[in-house]
């Protein structure tokens, strides 16, 4: 029995187990509650709207592609899919570690669980992030992970929210509303890197979907937070089109310079 079989054989375990557990939460076996209903019950101003949280639909739509994709038996070999190794596992098991900790209130660990599911996912992101050679990696691989990182970025800042809240940090005397504006632009500085440096139209996709939600959600309640979400979509699109202008220019300036 090969390593690249063990390998798309504990990919698809993961997968299924992940959803099991994330169907369990969803549908309030874990502790009695589901888990919006977790997140509402603290008043963080870092949280979107309810809708935004649909994007988990997308997310394992393309997880599902990704599986399936992996398992199939010609891209048992593919150098892509053996760079991710067994990191997208370990991301499995941390996020259903995290849901057990966050269902039950223990804020601190579910921190711990996260910050394991966004480690494992940069570590896939590095590893597939421009190396795609298909239509099909570059969507049900590259594009999947983009996405899903998207996403864990908001979720591992809005999580850091709960464990001060629930600390009862005072937050070295500002308000709450600072420390959310705070965060809000920590998240785009980070999201804007990635946007330029890795050109990722999908991450920062998820992103602005993101800040979206909470200009929706927390602006009624924090004038301060709706306008710093707001400005920080423009950032981050900056960043994403500042990228991919310079690249064009080095490409053109290459270009000219081979041909003369």
């Amino acid at each position: 029995m090969s390593r690249d079989f063990l390998r798309q054989f504990f990919t698809i375990v993961a997968f299924v187990a992940t959803l099991v557990f994330n169907g369990l939460a969803s549908s309030g076996q874990l502790n009695g509650i589901v888990t919006a209903a977790v997140s509402d019950r603290l008043p963080i101003l870092f949280v979107p709207a309810g809708y935004v949280f649909s994007i988990w639909g997308v997310i394992y739509t393309l997880l599902l592609g990704f599986v399936i994709f992996q398992a199939l038996p010609r891209p048992r070999e593919n150098p892509l899919l053996r760079s991710i190794g067994y990191w997208f596992i370990i991301s499995c098991v941390f996020n259903a570690i995290w849901l057990v900790f966050f269902h039950y209130f223990q804020f601190a660990w579910s921190m711990v669980a996260m910050v394991g599911v966004l480690v494992s996912l940069i570590m896939v992101y590095i590893n597939v992030k421009g190396h795609a050679r298909t239509r099909a990696e570059s969507i049900w691989v590259v594009g999947a992970f983009s996405v899903y990182l998207g996403w864990i970025t908001v979720a591992t800042v809005a999580n850091a929210s709960y464990v001060l809240y629930d600390l009862g940090w005072d937050g070295f005397g500002l308000s709450e509303a600072n420390w959310a504006s705070i965060m809000l632009v920590v998240a785009a500085l980070v999201a804007g890197f990635i946007a330029y440096t890795r050109r990722d139209w999908a991450y920062s996709a998820v992103l602005v979907w993101a800040l979206i939600g909470i200009i929706l959600k927390q602006a009624p309640v924090s004038q301060q937070v709706g306008i710093t979400a707001g400005l920080m979509i423009p950032v981050i699109v900056g960043a994403l089109a500042l990228g991919w202008w310079m690249a064009r220019g080095n490409h053109g300036s290459g270009g000219r310079l081979q041909a003369a």
